[in-house]
């Protein structure tokens, strides 16, 4: 059992929050809706949290520290270019099935709070990308990969991964299909995704 899973008053707490603020974000939700998804009184809450803001940033944090390290792994691995994209997406997007709040939390989080996502990068734990970028850099140089900027190969690669959890409702509409046929082309592009972007680039 890991320490998310542990039941504690304060986990309780935190994993209710985290389906109230996955309903209603952060403006809409309230405290007592909270207390009373994790079956305490609004008093036994705010001796945990003072506030929604800091209950909202300890949720956020929380389901951010459990991905950052995986990320940074990745990317810091002893692997070839082309299996760190692979491996940064179907990594990501499995985690991603499993807490689809995250990325509109680190959306709402970068525009309600921008000191906080500050403090959050200076942490040991997020991911660097100082190696993916050396090895771009000698990838070009050898001849194997087309020229590119390593930043923005990088950022092609997240964004290819976040978009469609950030706008599913919009693609969903697009695409014309429903929650769970989404789910499996969200299940597919971890695949997908890194095929497009190796493809893109190699020679």
């Amino acid at each position: 059992m890991t320490v998310e899973e542990q039941s504690t008053p304060e986990n309780n707490i935190l994993k209710a929050a985290k389906e109230i603020f996955q309903k209603k974000g952060m403006a809409a939700a309230r405290m007592q809706e909270i207390a009373d998804e994790a079956g305490i009184n609004k008093a036994m809450l705010h001796y945990y949290y003072r506030s929604k803001e800091l209950l909202f940033e300890a949720v956020f944090k929380s389901a951010f520290h459990m991905l950052a390290p995986q990320l940074n792994e990745i990317m810091n691995a002893d692997t070839s270019v082309f299996e760190k994209i692979k491996n940064f997406s179907s990594n990501y997007i499995s985690f991603v099935l499993k807490h689809p709040y995250l990325p509109n939390f680190i959306i709402q989080e970068l525009n309600r709070n921008p000191e906080f996502v500050k403090n959050l990068i200076a942490e040991k734990n997020f991911p660097n990308i100082s190696k993916f970028k050396q090895q771009v850099n000698h990838k070009i140089e050898a001849g194997e990969i087309r020229p590119i900027n390593p930043e923005q190969l990088f950022i092609n690669i997240i964004s290819l991964n976040i978009f469609p959890f950030i706008g599913a409702p919009l693609l969903k509409g697009f695409v014309n299909i429903n929650d769970e046929a989404y789910k499996q082309l969200m299940e597919d592009r971890k695949t997908e995704v890194a095929d497009f972007i190796i493809n893109a680039i190699k020679i």
